[in-house]
């Protein structure tokens, strides 16, 4: 265990609890936290900007778009307390990443084995949509995370958005020409090169693409049994 980055991840983690670069997004989140939705009235609602969750020492990446305004921004934990989690934390589960299926307070004992779970933005939007310059704000938060990553081999991207945010840092960064070299499709399997992590994009589990059958559990169990494949060859070797 890098003890170093360990604790690095921590004090990163703190600064983007205390982040209020935004002021949309910063008015937004503590509004849903202070108003509350009818079901959650008895919550004392997060309402800050939501941390990264998981293994430091992680060989898997998942990158998502935003927390969910009465879901992470409710809990105060990435993927937590709504359907979009539901999903994907059942995926993880059966592919070996969670230590259960389900995940609805960051106190209910969940533990991500060799994954780490972040997002492109970290404050609730309204309608789930950062505007361009506060995903560009939020950018470094994620590059941060990406250096104190070093064992990362496979990135997981939900959605577009965090796929279009992931190649824009490896552009930015000279790892590859341009994004145009890289389509969007589910389970799509891409390599950047130059030492960098293998990208796998992924239809995002939000509650529109799990309601429509457009994404099924199946399908997304099968993005992250490609991802456990191409990071371990084995189980035991996890």
């Amino acid at each position: 265990m890098n003890v170093k980055n360990t604790s690095a991840l921590r004090v990163l983690n703190e600064e983007i609890i205390a982040c209020r670069l935004c002021p949309r997004l910063t008015e937004y989140r503590e509004k849903v936290a202070r108003e509350k939705r009818r079901a959650f009235r008895d919550w004392d609602y997060w309402g800050k900007p939501v941390p990264a969750f998981g293994d430091p020492n992680a060989r898997l990446l998942i990158v998502g778009l935003a927390p969910a305004a009465h879901g992470a921004n409710r809990t105060g934990r990435m993927f937590t307390g709504d359907r979009s989690g539901d999903f994907l934390y059942r995926a993880l589960s059966e592919t070996g990443f969670a230590s259960q299926p389900e995940s609805v307070s960051a106190g209910d004992g969940l533990v991500l084995r060799d994954a780490y779970v972040t997002a492109s933005v970290r404050c609730a939007p309204p309608d789930n949509k950062p505007a361009r310059e506060e995903i560009r704000t939020c950018r470094g938060y994620l590059e941060r995370e990406i250096d104190l990553l070093p064992r990362v081999s496979v990135v997981v991207a939900l959605g577009r958005l965090a796929f279009d945010v992931y190649l824009s840092i490896l552009r930015d960064r000279g790892a590859i020409r341009s994004r145009s070299a890289f389509s969007f499709s589910h389970d799509g399997e891409h390599h950047p090169g130059n030492g960098q992590p293998v990208l796998i994009s992924s239809y995002h589990p939000s509650q529109q693409n799990t309601s429509t059958k457009r994404l099924t559990l199946e399908m997304l169990i099968a993005v992250f049994a490609r991802a456990s494949r191409l990071i371990s060859p084995s189980p035991e070797a996890r």
